[in-house]
């Protein structure tokens, strides 16, 4: 018996391994870009500018005329374009978008808090825990696809994370998980710094904080740019915040330009993965959010929280070499901010397993129905 046993404990273990292998043989050249907006609602992105939050005085910052000539129009298609041009002409068209609610395309997240810990929490482990219930809650207790990906031989070394948001050592706990994880107002720290790096790091210390634990996004951005130019990461998340802090102070004309302003970068982010051999045709780019915001009643637009009606309702967009040209997809059906985890790892040919249960991927992709 003993022996009987003994032979099954090898042959697992060796059938484990052999998939460790085939897994870093299938990924050589693959590379993934995940990106989250904080708060930034579906309604935005489907919809383009609410004319009628935008015609608020008390949320438009004196400048109702300028926001409906910038990002106003007859349709919603047109106001969508206006607001993100890049996302609508390129992403959705060789890509694919979920969460239009207009078609019954629904995704929500699972865990009840609707903000910002328990949303990112969920994303990266693929499961809710109710432990995590506060964004001052400390090191993630659970494992991360990204800290998956950092004990992958073929990954090692080679996973990077950027945010304005200083929760994010935590969220992704960055010790436990041996990920460089540069929040807030943390400097770069690798070896060999070029000279932007050094200057971003003056930049980045010597800027305005007006939220504190949060700095600008265009610090995070330029950081995260720097490093994908020089060090080359398989796996790189960028998180970007401002969407948030603007809706929090109700500055809806804020809110929209940092929207716009993202798409600029999402733009600058393909173009030079598109120009990059290590990069080209073998990249994705997945792009969400972490929760949503009040729209029924519209001056709640501004808040999000387990008492704020449609905070839990989200969106997700992908584009990249196993990802079907779906564009916008319309087939009625429910999705959850928990199976973010599980689709990320198997959009780089890896299935995601963690002492704690892992969601099932979105299946509408070829890497994932295979």
């Amino acid at each position: 018996m003993k022996k009987l046993l003994l032979l099954l404990c090898l042959g697992l273990s060796l059938a484990a391994s052999a998939q460790q292998h085939q897994n870093a043989k299938q990924n050589t050249n693959q590379n993934i870009i995940i990106i989250t907006t904080d708060g930034f609602r579906w309604q935005d992105l489907f919809k383009g500018m609410d004319d009628t939050i935008a015609q608020q005085k008390r949320f438009n910052e004196g400048d109702s005329l300028g926001l409906i000539q910038k990002y106003g129009g007859a349709t919603m298609q047109e106001r969508r374009q206006k607001l993100m041009p890049f996302f609508w002409n390129t992403i959705a068209t060789k890509g694919q978008v979920y969460g239009n609610r207009l078609f019954g395309n629904f995704i929500n997240t699972e865990n009840p808090h609707w903000f910002s810990y328990p949303g990112y929490s969920e994303i990266f482990t693929g499961y809710v825990d109710p432990r995590v219930n506060s964004n001052e809650h400390p090191a993630n207790p659970n494992t991360t696809v990204l800290g998956f990906f950092n004990t992958q031989p073929a990954l090692k070394g080679k996973v990077y994370a950027f945010s304005a948001w200083e929760a994010f050592n935590r969220i992704l706990n960055e010790k436990a998980s041996g990920i460089p994880v540069i929040a807030a107002f943390d400097t770069l720290a690798f070896n060999n710094l070029t000279a932007n790096e050094r200057l971003l790091n003056k930049l980045h210390q010597q800027s305005y904080r007006p939220w504190g634990e949060e700095c600008y996004d265009v610090f995070t951005h330029f950081n995260a740019m720097e490093t994908l130019k020089n060090r080359k990461p398989r796996v790189l998340y960028i998180s970007y915040g401002e969407t948030d802090e603007w809706s929090h102070a109700g500055k809806y004309k804020s809110y929209l330009n940092a929207a716009h302003q993202l798409d600029k970068w999402l733009a600058e982010i393909w173009n030079f993965v598109q120009s990059d051999p290590q990069y080209k045709n073998n990249t994705t780019l997945i792009i969400t959010s972490d929760h949503g915001r009040g729209d029924v009643v519209k001056e709640k637009w501004t808040s999000h929280g387990d008492k704020i009606e449609g905070a839990s309702q989200i969106w997700m967009a992908v584009m990249g070499p196993n990802t079907p040209a779906l564009g916008e997809v319309k087939t009625p059906a429910q999705y959850y901010q928990k199976q973010f985890a599980q689709t990320i790892a198997h959009l780089m040919g890896y299935h995601f397993t963690a002492e704690h249960p892992v969601a099932d991927p979105i299946k509408s992709t070829k890497a994932i129905s295979q």
